[in-house]
């Protein structure tokens, strides 16, 4: 099978670690994985904020990108939400506008085969078991985008539990928001910092050593905030957890 990796802006500029990661991880599982170069945003920054007609011709140029592609792998769900959720309502809008149906038909091949990197793995290939090995305790917070736009449920979770040598320990208020939200957290600081560390201060308490999510944005945040609270536990990407095995463990 051949698929795209759509690293997102966040994984590109701040970690790349991550796409390193999935590519090892999909080559490991028997994936070709190919990376367009002529990638750029999707345009979830420009919509987010109110500049919907801006970010049209990025899911435009999105499509150009990947549409050849059997697959478009995303280690966002965030990114991913913007795609599958966003990218169909902007095609509604445009036409709502007046302005035909241009923008749904550019953007309808690559929508329903945009995935998150977990619900690609379970979802597509059928695996849970992917020979990793990651010998630590581990809580795993559920990203807002996945958990409520994408509707991973309990995949990232089913992946993690498979993980050899890997503790998965409950999170307490899992399901709350970190306090991210992009410009939420510039917009509103305060709140967003208050979040946070609620967020941090329920993880130390299970006493893992590792925070896990599907989202780095997220994990950018909280471990902001673990730094700021003096926190001993370290924000990890799953694909880097996924990806590491017995002969070459991740640190």
């Amino acid at each position: 099978m051949r698929v795209a990796l759509f690293l997102t802006c966040v994984n590109d500029t701040l970690y790349p670690d991550t796409g390193r990661a999935v590519v090892k991880l999909l080559t490991r599982l028997g994936v070709e994985v190919d990376f367009p170069m002529a990638q750029t945003c999707c345009g979830q920054a420009h919509y987010n904020t109110g500049y919907r007609h801006e970010a049209e011709p990025l899911a435009r140029h999105f499509s150009d990108v990947f549409g050849e592609y059997e697959a478009i792998v995303t280690p966002s769900g965030s990114c991913g939400a913007m795609v599958r959720e966003l990218y169909p309502r902007m095609g509604e809008r445009a036409r709502a506008e007046g302005r035909g149906d241009t923008l749904a038909a550019a953007v309808a091949p690559v929508v329903p085969k945009t995935y998150e990197l977990t619900e690609f793995l379970v979802d597509v290939l059928g695996v849970t078991d992917v020979g990793a090995y990651y010998p630590h305790k581990v809580t795993y917070h559920p990203t807002c985008h996945g958990l409520r736009g994408l509707g991973l449920g309990d995949r990232p979770r089913r992946l993690l539990q498979a993980v050899k040598g890997l503790e998965l320990v409950e999170l307490p208020g899992a399901e709350e928001c970190c306090g991210f939200g992009g410009t939420f957290a510039l917009k509103n600081a305060d709140v967003s910092a208050a979040m946070g560390a609620d967020k941090v201060r329920n993880a130390a308490s299970t006493g893992a050593e590792v925070l896990c999510a599907a989202d780095n944005s997220c994990l950018m945040h909280i471990g902001g905030t673990m730094t700021r609270l003096s926190s001993d536990m370290r924000p990890v990407h799953i694909a880097e957890i996924l990806a590491s095995t017995e002969e070459e463990p991740a640190a």
